[in-house]
């Protein structure tokens, strides 16, 4: 009888539905990425700013293909830029192909020389080949061309006899002995010369004629000192045009300039 009056047991079950919807943990790593991506570009900002062009460079060929693919870095036709991928004869412009490594090598080497040149004609390190009258007519700077030689007029001792395209004897002994130093090297050289403006202007002024005459007697200087004259690639006269310093007239801007040219512009200094 008592079990007519007894209710039934309901057992309630809760769905219990986890990562609350669209509440999730979906915009955590959308997050993340937001985040990595600000510090690469921020970190991208700080070494631009902080690097020199060619730490940017060394940079770039790390990130860069080590074969060259296209026809930009490539030295022949077609899609690798050259007659296969794995030839040694495909130079990359970029220097990051299979010979760069002796590229840089080479451009090393030939930046000692050009240092070693410079090192004997001014005497450093050792006996000075050049007296030191001669030396204060002397700079040299070893810039991307090569390692220019300069030899300049002064207030009191002129590098050439007036307007004449004679040098001084001691400018000829100068450039001779240019020509003796630099034969521990076969680069070419470039010859360029200089004059002061002169305080009057005339009708036909002679600058450029004195100009190109004198870096002519340089190269025919060099050449009787020694120098191959296959060696010489350029003689050119800048008349008043490029003065060294102010006034245009001063004795200072009248010069010349030997460069044993770089075959590797592109090997540091």
């Amino acid at each position: 009888m008592s079990g007519k009056n007894e209710r039934p047991i309901i057992i309630k079950r809760k769905k219990v539905v986890g990562g609350g919807g669209h509440h999730g943990g979906a915009w955590k790593v959308a997050y993340a990425d937001f985040v990595t991506a600000m510090m690469a570009f921020f970190m991208l900002m700080w070494l631009l700013n902080a690097t020199t062009e060619q730490q940017r460079k060394g940079i770039a060929d790390y990130f860069s293909p080590t074969l060259p693919i296209s026809r930009i870095s490539g030295g022949g036709e077609g899609m690798f830029g050259g007659d296969s991928i794995f030839t040694q004869e495909t130079l990359a412009q970029s220097g990051t192909g299979p010979n760069a490594a002796g590229g840089s090598a080479q451009a090393a080497a030939e930046v000692a020389m050009l240092r070693e040149i410079e090192d004997i004609l001014m005497g450093r390190g050792g006996e000075a080949m050049l007296s030191d009258t001669a030396l204060r007519h002397v700079v040299t700077r070893l810039t991307d061309e090569g390692l220019t030689i300069e030899i300049f007029s002064l207030p009191d001792a002129p590098i050439f006899m007036g307007d004449a395209l004679i040098p001084q004897p001691e400018t000829k002994n100068l450039i001779e002995m240019v020509a003796r130093v630099s034969s521990i090297i076969t680069n070419p050289v470039a010859i360029a010369a200089h004059v002061s403006a002169r305080p009057i202007v005339r009708t036909g002024s002679p600058a450029w004629d004195i100009s190109s005459g004198r870096a002519s007697t340089v190269r025919r200087t060099l050449e009787g000192g020694g120098l191959d004259p296959q060696r010489v690639v350029r003689v050119t006269g800048h008349a008043d045009r490029s003065p060294f310093t102010e006034p245009p007239n001063a004795p200072r801007n009248e010069r010349i300039e030997i460069t044993i040219l770089r075959r590797f512009p592109g090997s540091p200094r």
